[in-house]
């Protein structure tokens, strides 16, 4: 038994996780057969009397979800992962831990940042989920991140479909803001730590990711990401642009 959870908790010494493969789709497939779930159920959730419940042990989950990656590295020495890898600084950890307090209490603050964060940077980690490269389906990890990760998209179109809560174009200021003041102080760690990589910013991962088609140049890097972002972000909050002008020609 101690063989198996050694093995179970510990990463791969060869890639286990490949790009493109039923280890890589069946997690997103599920994630879209909640989200229809949700939206085709979505007046029964919002009446049902257990409705607050289902926000608070989602909330929660995904609290644990994000605690267990660190309760993870501290029952297993033998990882040998040091701060470099493990301080809570990027996109994906911040939106679970937003969304995770977004369920509790239900806020539009928090929804604003999160959803314009997991639709625009967080995507990129379940089309290249980069981290995973030594990590198959016999591993803890593996399900750990891809919990972590389709829990927060659940979450966002929870509040769409069950508490109508949406973006406006303030909402995408104040969250782009909120990136550039995460991405300044990444970089002020990348540069003060040798070896971290934080917001993928300094250098190209050795795993294969979408990022790869970056120039290995810090400032065109962060120039390109800064312009890919903001594209993101524009496309994020383009369905909500339309439907208002739609409702505007309409009155």
């Amino acid at each position: 038994m101690q063989d198996f959870f050694r093995y179970f908790f510990d990463k791969g010494t060869e890639p286990e996780f490949a790009l493109f493969t039923p280890a890589h789709f069946m997690p997103i497939l599920l994630l879209i057969a909640a989200l229809v779930f949700i939206y085709r159920n979505q007046d029964k959730i919002r009446s049902s009397r257990f409705e607050t419940n289902i926000r608070y042990v989602l909330g929660f989950s995904l609290i644990i979800c994000d605690m267990s990656y660190y309760w993870r590295l501290s029952a297993c020495p033998w990882l040998a992962e040091g701060v470099v890898e493990n301080l809570p600084i990027g996109v994906c950890a911040w939106s679970v831990i937003f969304c995770a307090f977004m369920m509790i209490g239900k806020s539009q603050r928090l929804f604003d940042i999160a959803y314009f964060w997991l639709l625009s940077g967080s995507l990129f980690a379940l089309l290249t989920p980069t981290p995973l490269t030594f990590y198959g389906p016999t591993r803890f990890r593996y399900y750990q991140f891809w919990l972590e990760h389709t829990l927060g998209y659940i979450a966002i179109f929870y509040m769409i479909f069950v508490h109508r809560m949406r973006p406006n174009l303030r909402s995408m200021l104040r969250s782009y803001a909120a990136l550039i003041f995460m991405a300044v102080f990444a970089a002020w760690v990348n540069s003060m730590i040798p070896g971290a990589n934080y917001l993928y910013m300094a250098r190209p991962e050795s795993a294969p990711s979408i990022l790869d088609i970056l120039p290995p140049h810090y400032g065109l890097r962060i120039c390109i990401m800064a312009l890919a972002m903001t594209v993101m972000f524009g496309l994020a909050y383009l369905p909500w642009y339309l439907k208002d002008r739609k409702g505007a020609v309409t009155k």
